[in-house]
């Protein structure tokens, strides 16, 4: 009987895995965007998809990703990508600035809805071409965070926000928030006629629900939000409506889609935050945030992840259901029935050819001063006294962080003998989170700052002439640093960077750094080249 059981079991997870992988050459990959790539919002024109993400206080602000199979994606563009803009200016907090945009096409012409959260509020920008550049925003007077758009049949377009727009003495329990609607007039650029509540979410104690998306499928209106605050208890739940005013009522099925179920120790958590396209082939695919656990800790923030999805009448009702005979998000899975299409690999070495930055580099802030210059195939920077440590737009240069096991490396050009003079290569996360090597003098100085306090780590001296190589190399726990290919005794963890030490909101950057450290200076940096590698 014993042996009969074990065989059954074997059996089933054989077929399930079957089912799942029936060909590896039609199989996809989560999440489809690794990193720091939180909020995801869709559209498709034709055959292309274009999808967008939260980016906070980084600048260029909203990348905006092209697709033509829904699984390989190129960064073709920023929706905010000039200053005077909508500028990123010295204060503003980490993971304050750009939060969750909606990305929507209608009549030739695109739309990024979004909030920029102690930068001015709720506002929008149009493009005929989404690569860009986009418009100036048009700055609305809405309250909440996280809005979206949506069209009727009439050619009426709607702003559906975040919020409670009652008192909060009236609010029925702890952090209850909702969705709400409001008429928005675009030859006007503003919101006009009657606001009203849709929902607070589907359970009676629903906290922080957020990221309303509005859809109309089969005659009725879909409102699609998540509740439960972007963490473990993040769920994603639906709402229809035979009006666009309401009344919405809950899905029976609901959560439609979570994984808080699934305990602590299920690998992929917090998933949330969606938004669904439909395909040519009238295929349904659900993107959603969602967080990845590495023994016990989230190295790499809010990723987006793919998931499919149908509609189905159950008991007379429809709704949506995800990933049907599964009901969660997987690693693996048989990918969408369209053409497939890659994009040339992001080489590991960028030498700084270009006049310009590759698409891949942000700053921290809006870069108001001219301070780096890409120049005979190196990438020159000021020292400038601003600080990786404080809320301004320091020499600090960086992509995402899109693996735990990685190497980076550069070829440096540098040499003072001040010493609140330094430059090298760091790791961050905030503020409040990163670890930098950099030479100082005539030493290479390996420090971090760790849940908001500074530390040096480790100092070595540096015998060397003016041009040297960094390089940090990650295990996927801890990090190993190098100077001319000579590795320090000691090496960092790499929860430093993490959810957990951190910061929930933002996500890891590896990149370039100098500062002159609180005082004017004429001194520059010069990079060669820099090498971002995944290791497996």
């Amino acid at each position: 009987m014993r042996t009969n059981l074990l065989f059954l079991v074997v059996s089933c997870l054989f077929y399930f895995n079957c089912a799942i992988c029936a060909n590896d050459g039609l199989i996809y990959y989560n999440p489809i965007l690794p990193g720091y790539h939180p909020d995801p919002s869709i559209c498709r024109v034709g055959d292309d998809y274009y999808m967008v993400n939260s980016s906070f206080e980084w600048f260029p602000g909203i990348p905006i990703y092209k697709s033509k199979d829904l699984v390989n994606w190129k960064l073709i563009g920023y929706g905010i990508s000039r200053p005077g803009q909508a500028d990123f200016l010295p204060g503003l907090k980490d993971a304050n600035g750009i939060y969750a945009v909606t990305i929507r096409y209608h009549k030739g012409i695109f739309y990024l809805i979004t909030t920029s959260v102690q930068g001015g509020g709720n506002f929008y920008i149009t493009a005929t071409n989404p690569a860009g550049e986009w418009s100036d925003p048009v700055w609305l007077d809405a309250p909440g965070i996280d809005p979206s758009l949506f069209w009727d049949d009439d050619d009426r377009c709607y702003y559906v926000g975040q919020g409670f727009l009652g008192k909060s003495s009236d609010m029925k329990w702890p952090n209850q928030r909702g969705a709400w609607i409001q008429e928005l007039d675009l030859k006007q650029r503003k919101l006009v006629g009657p606001r009203k509540q849709l929902t607070y979410g589907h359970a009676a104690n629903a906290s922080h629900t957020e990221g309303p998306h509005l859809y109309k499928v089969n005659g009725k209106y879909l409102l699609l939000v998540s509740e439960g605050g972007t963490g473990f208890y993040h769920a994603i739940t639906q709402h229809y409506s035979d009006s666009i005013w309401g009344p919405y009522i809950p899905s029976h099925i609901n959560p439609v889609l979570t994984h808080r179920n699934l305990g602590k120790d299920y690998p992929i958590y917090a998933i949330g935050h969606a938004d669904f396209v439909e395909t040519q082939n009238n295929e349904y695919w659900m993107v959603a945030l969602g967080k990845r656990r590495f023994g016990n800790y989230t190295y790499l923030a809010r990723e987006t992840f793919l998931v499919p999805m149908k509609f189905e009448t159950i008991y007379g009702e429809t709704s949506l259901t995800v990933n049907g005979g599964i009901g969660r998000v997987l690693e693996r899975q048989n990918r969408p029935n369209l053409p497939w299409h890659p994009y040339e690999s992001i080489p590991v070495r960028d030498n700084f050819d270009s006049s310009k930055l590759d698409l891949k580099w942000n700053f921290l802030r809006t870069p108001l001063v001219v301070w780096h210059e890409c120049k005979d195939g190196m990438l020159e920077m000021k020292l400038r006294p601003e600080v990786a440590d404080s809320l301004v737009n320091p020499s600090l240069i960086g992509q995402r962080l899109q693996n735990i096991k990685f190497r980076i490396a550069t070829s440096m050009n540098f040499r003072s003998q001040k010493q609140n003079e330094e430059a090298g290569i760091i790791i961050y996360r905030s503020s409040n989170a990163y670890i930098k090597l950099t030479r100082v003098c005539d030493s290479i100085v390996l420090s971090i700052k760790r849940r908001g306090k500074k530390d040096k780590i480790e100092t070595m001296a540096c015998r060397y002439g003016d041009t040297i190589d960094l390089a940090a190399v990650s295990d996927g726990k801890n990090v190993s640093f190098f100077v001319n290919q000579r590795r320090f005794k000691t090496t960092v963890p790499l929860s430093i960077i993490s959810d957990e030490e951190g910061s929930r909101f933002n996500g890891p950057y590896v990149g370039v750094y100098a500062t002159s450290n609180g005082q004017n200076s004429m001194k520059t940096v010069s990079y060669d080249w820099f090498d971002y590698e995944e290791l497996k």
